[in-house]
């Protein structure tokens, strides 16, 4: 008798192969990351330097082609590349590599009189194997970005580039197996098996840049080896435009925050909060900038990008209402276009103000002034950063005290990323833990307590029982005082 066989189970048995492979290679990366951390290379103050030259090296010498990569995913110019992406990360290295040792040295503290004559420090010491999920928006910035922090904290590395970008992901992996240490940083590309393999293993961090739902997946398989997690998520970041404001400046900064990246970017604005007045006189200037911009017609423009995916283009398109529609709105699927879009008389309840935009869509929502829109901003989750354009002092005072954000910049978006020492991170649902400069370090470092006190004199003969009386009255005056009045 022949026995006919069953595709579906031959299906079902090169599923689970795979799988079976992907989690091998994968462990595999990451027990030679926990042999090299181990063995103690990845400590001297001398290979944390010589890595972040050759992560530098790495991109000055290769800008051509990780220019190609992402005009490829992105249609990213190489002049964004480098003002959004490369420049970022040399400049952020270079701040590392000026102030590194000075961030590295133990740092003394003071001792109390009931440890004296004890001597005390604070040394920063790497944490381990460190696991890198980086996005598709600026598959540059941040993936290497992270990098940086990881490398000069002493750490080995899994990078986990986006498959979303996969010219770029592919680049990536390979120029960084020519130039890093092979041994201590590794570079898993894929999808959601390896992202899925990658989560089973134990990390000393995760750090995940993306969106909040993968987040929720990364923050639960970590709770399982309880490995601490950095994530970088995003939301709508808001932008509120004062009354009386210089609205030709606001136009272009606004312009410049939205659609670069072609909307794509976790820090753009959202949505535009304004009086009726101030929107009205606002929304002529907007068209004029995006004119001034990327000429008649955006999709002739060498500065203007595309969406990512065709996937992402329809969702994006679904969330604008043709009715609302100032400028913009045209799209073509064929090639990933979606024209810089700004929408009126938008309510809290239209679908484009439910989710994270996340593309060349701008929304403009009348407010009656700082009071309601200060109320809305607080009625949400708390954004990644928010936008206020001002000239009063009062209203900037309003905005510091009365709300909270992973970042609030006054009259200019998304420049706040470039200041290496402000920490960048969000709070709440927009993420947790922040990094940069030596936000980074801190980041990926334990702060390790050292204590060292003589034999001589033994100071614990004070404390230690039985107590005398003179024993307590010691205790009650200079161990800790104030249990008595």
């Amino acid at each position: 008798m022949i026995q006919q066989r069953n595709p579906m189970t031959d299906l079902a048995s090169s599923t689970s192969t795979a799988e079976s492979d992907v989690a091998s290679t994968v462990s595999s990366v990451v027990a030679q990351a926990r042999r090299t951390f181990d063995s103690g290379r990845t400590k001297p103050y001398a290979w944390r330097e010589a890595q972040l030259k050759a992560l530098r090296e790495l991109l000055i010498d290769n800008h051509d082609e990780i220019a190609q990569a992402l005009d490829a995913d992105l249609g990213k110019s190489a002049e964004e590349f480098w003002l959004t992406e490369m420049g970022l990360v040399v400049s952020e290295i270079d701040h590392t590599l000026k102030h590194l040792r000075r961030w590295l040295a133990p740092r003394r503290v003071s001792v109390p009189l009931r440890v004296q004559p004890g001597q005390a420090q604070v040394v920063r010491e790497p944490l381990g194997v460190v696991l890198v999920i980086a996005p598709w928006n600026y598959p540059v910035l941040l993936t290497l970005g992270p990098l940086v922090g990881v490398l000069a904290a002493g750490n080995a590395a899994v990078v986990k580039p986006s498959e979303v970008a996969p010219a770029t992901s592919a680049v990536i992996a390979r120029l960084m197996s020519q130039h890093l240490d092979p041994e201590a940083v590794h570079v898993v590309e894929g999808g959601v098996p390896e992202t899925t393999a990658l989560l089973t293993e134990r990390f000393d961090h995760i750090f995940y840049t993306g969106n909040g739902v993968v987040g929720r997946i990364v923050l639960e398989a970590a709770a399982r080896h309880l490995t601490p997690v950095t994530l970088e998520l995003g939301g709508k970041s808001p932008t509120f435009v004062d009354d009386g404001v210089d609205l030709e400046t606001t136009a272009r900064r606004l312009v410049w925050g939205k659609f670069t990246n072609a909307g794509q970017t976790c820090v753009a604005p959202d949505y535009v909060l304004g009086t009726r007045q101030t929107l009205d006189a606002l929304k002529p200037l907007l068209l004029k900038s995006i004119r001034d911009t990327y000429g008649e017609d955006p999709r002739g423009s060498a500065d203007y990008g595309r969406i990512i995916t065709a996937r992402h283009l329809r969702r994006l398109i679904e969330l604008i209402d043709p009715a609302k529609v100032v400028t913009g709105g045209e799209s073509d699927v064929s090639t990933r276009y979606l024209a810089p879009t700004v929408l009126d008389e938008v309510s809290l309840d239209d679908p484009v103000m439910g989710e994270e935009i996340f593309g060349p869509v701008l929304p403009l929502v009348e407010v009656s002034g700082v009071d309601e829109a200060i109320e809305i901003i607080t009625g949400r989750e708390k954004p990644l950063a928010l936008y206020v354009f001002t000239s009063k002092p009062e209203t900037r005072r309003r905005f510091v005290r009365d709300t909270s954000s992973g970042a609030l910049s006054f009259n200019i978006p998304l420049a706040h990323l470039a200041v290496p020492e402000l920490p960048f991170g969000g709070v709440g649902m927009s993420g947790m833990g922040a990094y940069h400069g030596e936000f980074s370090i801190d980041l990926f470092s334990h702060a390790k307590a050292v204590l060292r006190q003589p034999l001589r004199p033994d100071a614990t003969a004070v404390v230690r029982p039985p107590r005398t009386p003179a024993q307590r009255r010691i205790i009650d005056r200079f161990v800790f005082p104030g249990r008595r009045r």
